[in-house]
Formats: C-alpha cells, structure tokens, sequence
C-alpha cells in the first residue's frame, strides 16, 4: 500500500493499555501514513486501566516509538491529553521526547481557517460533574465490546455482509445523544469556539466520527481506535476529512483506506472523495 500523505492528521482515543485497543490496525495507519502535524486528540494512554489491569502488548512499544520517530523526522506532534490520560495535564507546555503536550490548541489550516482542538471531555457534563456514573459507563461499554468481540468470534460474518454497527457502539450513541440534550453539550461547544475566534472545532472523546454543521460551526470528530478505526485529517489545499482505516491482517479480505470529506460550500450532503496529498 502507497504512503499517503496528508497535511494534518488527528487521531484520538487509541485507549492503548486496555484488551479493545485496536493496537495492529494503528500502526498499520502509522506506517502508511505520513503528515507535517499530527495530533493525539486525548486518550491515548488509558491510564484509568492502569489501576486496575493493565495491558500492554509488544505493539504499543512499536506504536509510541513510530510516533517518537515521526517527530525525530520532522513532524509537529502534539498531545491533547483527554479524561482517560488527564494526569498527563500536569505536563501542559512541555515537551516530551519531541511530542509538545498541550490541554488545548488552535489549528489553522492552509486557506487560514481556525479550528480549535480539544479533546472535549470538558463539555461532557457527566465526566465534570458525574465521575462515578462516568466510571460505570465505562465498565458497561468495555463489558459490551467484550461480548460483541466474543460473538464476532464464534460467529464470523459472510465475506459479502455489509459492516453493522456494534451493539456497543449503538447504546453509546444512543447515552451520547441524552448526555447531549441535557448538558447542551453544542451550546458549551460553539460559546468554547467563539471566545478562540475560531470557526470550528476538531475533537473527540465520544468515539463517533463526524464532520457536520452546528449552530453555524463546523464540528469535527476524530472517531476512535477501538472500534470505527477512523482519522481526520487535512489536505494540501485545507479541506478536512475522514479516513476509515481497514483491517488488512492476514485473516481478512483485502481492502483499501476510505478517505472522505464533506463539500465546505455544501455540507448539508454528506461527504464527497477527495484524494490524499
């Protein structure tokens, strides 16, 4: 597979250190990809699971030394810690090994528009407010990855079958949408983005990639690395989009990097391709 080459990149919750971790598919991405920025948008450490059961397979190692080695190269990498690695906060401003920690950011694109990055806990009323129902989200969620990961394996779906989403990744929207309407999680969003002068935000945090208008902004989210495999990212001509990384090991069918982005002058369709550069 070709290299592809990209402006920008934001991935967020990697979660490496817990068993859902899609640690194969994101050095896969790694390694096929390359940028001038790339940011880690919160999470990537699950430092919550490393008080309870820690895992960390010989890939996380290759994973944090391609990052490492991304920004030995060259690239600008930064580190947005999220709620799952807030205690990496207390490094805010420093440099660590070639990777700038930072809570928060603004990121302009090439054709000068601004994008606040966050990772976006910080509008989510029930981690501010709520921790242990926070907690106990978490435990349902890894519990119903767990049963939907020991159903795909007793049951592996025809070659021709057509992806569904998870049970897992349904009941989390499904939470996300509630958490939503009773925190005004997208009035906390556009007043965070005005008070920056900017005119969107990139964030993620709900693993659920989106790229969509609201309240006259642009909203952006990077997706996750447990489930949907996804990334945003920036071209050379500025345009935001999403890449939905596929699983090429052995034991699946080949298939190549679905990389989207919506019309800017007509968001209400969806996406349209656009080609990588």
């Amino acid at each position: 597979m070709p290299i592809l080459r990209f402006r920008s990149i934001w991935i967020s919750d990697l979660h490496l250190g817990t068993k859902n971790q899609q640690g194969e598919r994101l050095l896969d991405f790694l390694q096929h990809t390359e940028s001038t920025r790339l940011y880690l948008v919160g999470d990537i450490l699950d430092l919550l699971q490393a008080q309870k059961k820690w895992h960390w397979p010989p890939v996380n190692d290759r994973i944090v030394q391609t990052v490492i080695a991304k920004a030995a190269r060259g690239t600008t990498v930064f580190y947005l810690p999220g709620n799952h690695d807030h205690l990496l906060r207390q490094f805010n401003g420093r440099t660590i090994c070639g990777v700038h920690i930072r809570d928060s950011l603004v990121h302009e694109t090439v054709d000068n528009r601004r994008y606040l990055v966050v990772h976006g806990d910080r509008f989510d009323p029930v981690v501010r407010h709520l921790p242990w129902l926070a907690a106990l989200g978490s435990l349902i969620y890894e519990g119903l990855l767990a049963a939907g990961s020991r159903r795909r394996a007793g049951a592996p779906a025809p070659a021709t079958a057509r992806p569904q989403p998870s049970f897992s990744a349904r009941m989390k929207q499904l939470a996300k949408v509630a958490v939503n309407r009773i925190g005004r999680f997208d009035r906390a969003v556009a007043r965070e983005v005005r008070a920056h002068r900017a005119e969107g935000i990139i964030c993620g945090h709900i693993h659920r990639a989106a790229v969509c208008e609201m309240n006259g902004l642009l909203y952006t989210n990077a997706g996750d690395w447990v489930e949907s495999c996804t990334a945003l990212v920036e071209n050379s001509a500025g345009q935001l989009g999403l890449v939905e990384w596929p699983d090429r090991s052995p034991l699946s069918a080949p298939a190549s990097a679905a990389v989207t982005v919506p019309a800017h002058a007509d968001l209400p369709r969806d996406r349209c391709l656009v080609t990588p550069n």
